[in-house]
């Protein structure tokens, strides 16, 4: 079909975006028999040998372009930063971490909302058989019962998770002594025999794309099924913006990078999942605030989790096995804990994390010392905190109309900073983390804060209110008939968990009540 033809085809869904929010959404579409175009800004990524290289973590990849720079005015970790665009979205280069949100989550207490208004419209009930779903769909491996939060489920996980390393071993038998309850992370990596590559622990997996496709990215085990079934998807196109008529997005226009080209695409439901920061920049270049009662909070509530790596140096090499240990997670802090006087109330996770990518060590430090101090990558093993940020209207993306990319896109300005409950939850969670190190063996330790967008959402939020929210509780955009928003932007509020197994399983739900309501 020639690019003219395909241009004028009208589709039952156009989806923008191939992430979490975007396949599964497509999965719901395309298996309802749906005639669906998924729009993807990246191209796929070849799977192979070179990926184990030093250089394939993702910030040093083609993958996180610079092709349309966002500005961090406040909170970036560079004053200039790319995105991360490829087909799959970032679940091609994550670790694989899929929690649910616990129950209490979806009541997010007053320590948390303050004075945003944040509501979730929604309750863990409402999500829950779609989290099944979703965690079926991924191949989800854990073991359930082990989590002390854990929510309502209605069976075991997929898989049985994997055993522990011998440094995973010794951090679950220090947070024993300590009278913590660590369990299996919930992952999205293949370990069983079922006819597709099995996992070979390797230690290239978090910030990687997997070499041999055992990490059950959307585009190893979502998208290419879809595409046997009909699903069309194009790679290297940019939406640049919803063409609106009579309160409805008449058609999408787009650049495609491959043909150096403009490209019109149509379709009766027109569904944005192209993250809470890309999102947010079509909305806002269209100017849907304008449609929306609550376009206001078009791009504000920004949140990012408050993510800090604690490395314990140990006096040996850490990982004397070579292989795979991000395994752990403790929520033993989660709702607050009673040796914890600042601050009271809900606080976050610690889960074990990989070490280190020497590639990246060298890559973040400055020249020489990067090169110098990457031998010493062997002696850290860390834990990761993962606290809950407050939805704060000051925190936001906007535009920058005197500055365009080469695809007419006004530049995106980032604005950020935490609260000062923010920052205390993180460092009660930073020096649990060192108790817990120590206790394994660690000597001493070095803080890493983490000040990318990863874990970005909230921009687009979700709500009964609709002069405090963007978003029914369906994920449709007040104000446009037919425009919906999946991705992590609906978010009201941010629990202190991953959060692309809730994206996943909002976008089924959304699924079925657009198949529903056609």
């Amino acid at each position: 079909m020639n690019p003219t033809n395909l241009s004028k085809e009208v589709y039952d869904a156009v989806i923008i975006g191939s992430g979490f929010g975007g396949s599964m959404i497509a999965h719901k579409l395309v298996n309802a028999g749906k005639k669906v175009l998924v729009l993807e800004r990246g191209d796929w990524v070849l799977r192979g040998p070179h990926n184990w290289a030093e250089n394939a973590s993702l910030d040093l990849t083609p993958y996180y372009s610079m092709e349309s720079p966002y500005r961090a005015t406040a909170g970036g970790n560079k004053k200039i930063m790319g995105s991360y665009s490829c087909v799959g979205g970032p679940s091609v280069f994550y670790g694989g971490v899929s929690f649910r949100f616990r129950e209490q989550d979806f009541e997010a207490p007053e320590e948390i909302v303050g004075n945003s208004r944040a509501e979730w419209p929604i309750r863990y009930k409402d999500l829950e058989p779609y989290y099944d779903m979703a965690e079926k769909l991924l191949n989800v491996s854990g073991e359930a019962g082990a989590d002390p939060t854990e929510p309502h489920r209605n069976g075991s996980y997929p898989q049985s998770a994997a055993l522990l390393s011998e440094i995973s071993g010794k951090i679950k038998s220090a947070g024993n002594e300590l009278g913590l309850q660590p369990f299996p992370m919930p992952l999205a990596i293949n370990y069983s025999e079922n006819g597709t590559p099995k996992c070979i622990k390797c230690t290239t997996c978090d910030t990687f794309a997997c070499a041999i496709s055992a990490k059950n990215d959307l585009a190893t085990v979502i998208l290419p099924g879809l595409i046997e079934k009909g699903l069309t998807l194009l790679p290297n196109i940019v939406t640049t913006k919803l063409m609106i008529k009579n309160n409805h997005v008449s058609s999408v226009e787009c650049f495609s990078k491959s043909e150096n080209q403009t490209r019109t695409f149509r379709g009766e439901k027109v569904i944005l999942s192209a993250g809470a920061l890309g999102s947010t920049h079509v909305l806002l270049a269209t100017g849907l605030d304008e449609f929306n009662p609550g376009g206001v909070n078009i791009g504000r509530y920004l949140m990012r989790h408050v993510n800090a790596i604690v490395f314990g140096v140990f006096p040996g090499k850490a990982d004397k096995e070579n292989t795979f240990h991000k395994q752990l997670c403790f929520q033993d802090f989660y709702f607050g804990h009673s040796s914890i006087s600042n601050p009271t109330g809900k606080l976050g996770c610690i889960q074990q994390l990989q070490t280190p990518p020497v590639g990246l060590v060298k890559e973040e430090l400055p020249k020489p010392l990067g090169s110098i101090i990457s031998p010493a990558v062997q002696l850290l093993s860390g834990l990761l905190t993962i606290a809950e940020d407050q939805p704060q209207f000051q925190n936001h993306v906007s535009l920058d109309w005197s500055e365009k990319d080469r695809f007419g896109l006004p530049q995106l300005t980032i604005s950020h900073r935490y609260s000062e409950r923010d920052i205390a939850a993180v460092n009660a969670l930073k020096s649990k983390a060192k108790q817990i190190l120590r206790k394994a063996g660690a000597w001493f330790f070095y803080t890493h804060s983490i000040r990318t967008f990863s874990h970005a959402v909230g921009t687009v939020r979700m709500g009964s209110n609709p002069e405090k929210s963007v978003l029914d509780k369906f994920c449709h955009f007040r104000g446009i008939d037919n425009l919906f928003v999946v991705d992590g932007s609906f978010m009201p509020t941010s629990a202190g968990l991953n959060p692309s197994l809730t994206i996943a399983a909002n976008a089924l739900r959304v699924g079925d009540s657009i198949i529903g309501n056609w």
